[in-house]
């Protein structure tokens, strides 16, 4: 049965002097986040408001941003950071009010910290046969002090830092993991990989299982470039706390995946794993048979490691000619699997209201990163011996 369709009142008032007059445009939900955005009018003056009608918007959830043509000019907070969409639901003719409070390009095109520093343009990933971008934050007084530090490793690393690098269906939002540890009172070093910019190379360097619509599967030759090239290049040229207990490893969807994987593979590397979103669905059989293999195999091989998840309980991916999936259930089911079987420790985060995209995963980092500071500072408290480079 087709969705009813209603009409949506759009109240837009202007809060900002720039840009007056200019063309303004709406993007979201009702045109399927479509770069081409839909033009609603003029700009009015500041302190005034202009009313714009869409005629058919699909009964569901709405989500709507206000730009001038492009994700570089997105309608933002005063002081320039992206937010996400306004959200509503739309169950019949109703109206929607929006502010512009300012414009993201009238704020500096890079939004990451002094912090973050570009390790290596081309990093070379021998099994992959790839060279990749990698930043790394450095802590505020690494160059003060003689301080060992924590790493966490993370996937996707454009979008961690800068929305200058990031990209997003609905905009370029960032992760803001650099602003959350700069406000830490535990500071941690944290190492980012960059994806891949075609999406189905990406699709590949994070599966470690090939598959219908997946003909090869590079993500154990990711994940053995990760364990055995670049976290011991890391530990040579940089202060690290170099074991498990000090090691993270952090990603969503794909990277989700993948970093679940590499929890079962390398526990005596990665103490904990941040698994944001996993697509679980998109390899679920094989992941169940593989974690049986590795959780039955006689060894205790993870009673000191923990599995961090998280998810979105509205994170509903709907597949070309299949039923939905919900990820919050496969994880869900996963996470209930492992509760009966794995011997380290679980922990699972939700956001009832939670999608799946970065606007989400920024606050899901704010949390992970709260819990692993307790972590780690629950180690200088055990007086564990931190084991350095």
């Amino acid at each position: 049965m087709s969705k009813k369709m209603h009409k949506i009142y759009v109240h837009i008032d202007n809060n900002c002097s720039s840009f007056i007059g200019e063309a303004l445009y709406l993007a979201g939900t009702f045109n399927n986040w479509s770069p081409n955005h839909l033009y609603v009018g003029e700009i009015p003056e500041k302190g005034k408001s202009i009313t714009v009608v869409l005629p058919e918007v699909q009964e569901g959830d709405l989500e709507l941003k206000m730009s001038r043509g492009s994700w570089e000019s997105l309608s933002t907070s005063g002081d320039g950071r992206l937010e996400g969409a306004h959200m509503t639901t739309v169950d019949a003719e109703s109206e929607v009010f929006l502010t512009i409070e300012s414009w993201r390009d009238l704020f500096p095109t890079s939004t990451a910290s002094k912090q973050v520093h570009v390790l290596a343009e081309d990093f070379y990933f021998p099994k992959l046969n790839v060279y990749k971008k990698v930043w790394i934050y450095l802590p505020q007084n690494y160059l003060k002090d003689d301080r060992h530090y924590p790493v966490i490793y993370m996937h996707d690393g454009q979008h961690l830092f800068d929305e200058a690098t990031s990209t997003g269906r609905a905009g370029p939002i960032e992760w803001m993991v650099d602003e959350t540890i700069d406000g830490a009172i535990t500071p941690s070093i944290v190492v980012a990989v960059a994806h891949d910019e075609d999406y189905k190379v990406r699709k590949e360097e994070y599966m470690v299982h090939a598959g219908e619509e997946l003909s090869t599967a590079k993500g154990w030759w990711y994940l053995d470039d990760l364990v055995h090239r670049l976290k011991p290049y890391v530990d040579r040229q940089y202060r690290t706390l170099v074991n498990p207990l000090n090691t993270a490893l952090v990603g969503s969807s794909l990277g989700g995946l993948v970093s679940i994987y590499a929890g079962l593979k390398y526990p005596e590397i990665f103490g904990v794993i941040g698994a944001f979103s996993p697509s679980i669905w998109m390899d679920e059989e094989n992941l169940y048979a593989y974690a049986s293999k590795e959780l039955f195999s006689g060894e205790d091989k993870y009673s000191g490691q923990e599995l961090y998840f998280y998810v979105g309980g509205r994170e509903i991916k709907r597949r070309v000619g299949a039923n939905e999936v919900n990820m919050g259930e496969d994880l869900g089911r996963y996470h209930l699997w492992l509760e009966q079987h794995y011997k380290g420790k679980l922990s699972l985060a939700i956001n009832s209201e939670g999608k799946h995209g970065a606007i989400y995963w920024q606050s899901a980092f704010r949390r992970f990163y709260t819990h692993w500071e307790n972590k780690i500072n629950s180690f200088k408290h055990k007086n564990i011996q931190y084991e350095c480079k």
